[in-house]
């Protein structure tokens, strides 16, 4: 079977929009969390997010093109531009047959499917636009990046909602290694910070009220935490067969070398109490890898910052690696830029890519206290230097979806 590689990544970030502003402010210990001043919050209970900042679709697509677009799907397109220049791949000298794209969105176009309601309940249906289906479907970050590539082979829209990222980079992870492709663009985008959205999330008391202190409000494992922050963007990465990265003389970032995905089949937004899918996600990861618990030098987590979600996470970690659980550093990149939903899993990728080359393990910030059930190594408040060689890093979302994936120093 083929061996998987990385060879580039693109990032839209509330910390940044690209890959190199992205991880300087995250071994920082920077917040991306801050007021939400595209709406007026005045009504409601929660008023911060994980924002994207200087972010011109206008500039970077023309106005016509960025019109037809809803923001998820630019935030995926100029994350793919900035993946495909890292690559150094040229689309004319590829077969393109053999390039595909999987990349997928947990919430879609859901700010142009508000904005185009908002116009027929006050002009009425002659003023929907008829672009609005093709702008909401959570596939078109995909489809549109499978036009701009010209990619003619198998393009996939995933939908396991906050554990998207790495659903779309373990399945294109099989895809390589079975031979059928090539390339895959891998990862996944969301915009869904809109008035709808934060009632609902907010309504559901899961979000954290900090309102007065946006920066301090995502805190996983803390003691102190009280929900996750929602927040935007999009992280993609180039995953291609070594054979074919080694013909074209690539650069590579590092190497895929396991993925595991399961269901809790429980509860339809409750992760598991005791985190048995968790657990076996992570106990597949490894066993597809064929690496033992013991060698996994760092964790990065999915770690919301819920007072269940973070507790069962814990404890699967714990009944995996049994006593390793407390040598092995975890890392909670949420902590600074809130919760990216279909995002998430492509951005968090992009930074454990860049911990194993750089030897630097972000912090965890926020950590004053460990909450209940969270005694582990969170690296708090201070990035940690570190001989790096595997990472492993989760992802779960709403129905009980568990995804997994390993990556080695290559």
């Amino acid at each position: 079977m083929e061996r998987v590689v990385i060879t580039g990544m693109g990032a839209i970030t509330p910390l940044g929009n690209d890959v190199d502003t992205f991880w300087e402010r995250l071994v920082r210990g920077d917040s991306g969390v801050s007021a939400i001043d595209a709406f007026d919050t005045s009504r409601f209970k929660v008023k911060i997010a994980g924002v994207v900042r200087d972010f011109d679709a206008k500039t970077l697509f023309g106005t016509k093109e960025a019109r037809r677009m809803d923001r998820f799907s630019q935030f995926a397109l100029e994350a793919t531009d900035q993946a495909l220049r890292d690559s150094g791949i040229d689309l004319e000298g590829i077969d393109k047959e053999r390039l595909g794209v999987y990349v997928g969105s947990g919430i879609g176009g859901i700010q142009t499917l508000m904005e185009q309601q908002d116009l027929l309940s006050g002009r009425g249906p002659d003023r929907v636009s008829p672009t609005l289906v093709p702008m909401m479907i959570s596939n078109m970050a995909a489809a549109l990046i499978s036009i701009r590539l010209g990619a003619l082979g198998s393009t996939l829209s995933p939908v396991t909602a906050c554990s998207i990222g790495n659903t779309a980079i373990g399945e294109a992870f099989y895809h390589i290694q079975a031979g059928r492709s090539d390339i895959v663009f891998a990862g996944g985008s969301d915009a869904a910070i809109s008035e709808i959205s934060l009632a609902s999330f907010s309504n559901a008391t899961a979000l954290s009220t900090r309102n007065d202190e946006p920066e301090r409000a995502s805190r996983p494992f803390d003691a102190g935490r009280d929900g996750f922050v929602m927040a935007e963007g999009a992280g993609i990465l180039v995953l291609e067969s070594l054979s074919h990265a080694l013909r074209r003389n690539a650069r590579i970032h590092a190497e895929v070398i396991g993925y595991g995905a399961t269901s809790d089949a429980y509860h339809m937004v409750a992760t598991h109490p005791e985190g048995d899918g968790a657990y076996r996600a992570m106990k597949l990861a490894l066993h597809e890898a064929k690496i033992a618990p013991g060698e996994v030098d760092v964790i990065s987590a999915h770690a919301t910052g819920t007072e269940l979600g973070d507790k069962s996470e814990t404890a699967a970690i714990k009944r995996l690696f049994g006593d390793e659980a407390y040598r092995i550093p975890i890392t909670a990149n949420k902590s600074m830029t809130g919760h990216m939903f279909g995002a998430a899993g492509g951005i968090e990728a992009i930074a454990l890519v860049k911990s194993l080359q750089n030897g630097i393990i972000p912090p965890t910030v926020n950590q004053e206290e460990k909450g209940e059930g969270c005694d582990l190594d969170y690296v708090p408040n201070v990035a940690r230097s570190a001989d790096l060689k595997v990472g492993m890093s989760n992802s779960f979302g709403f129905g009980g979806h568990n995804a997994v994936i390993v990556i080695k120093k290559y």
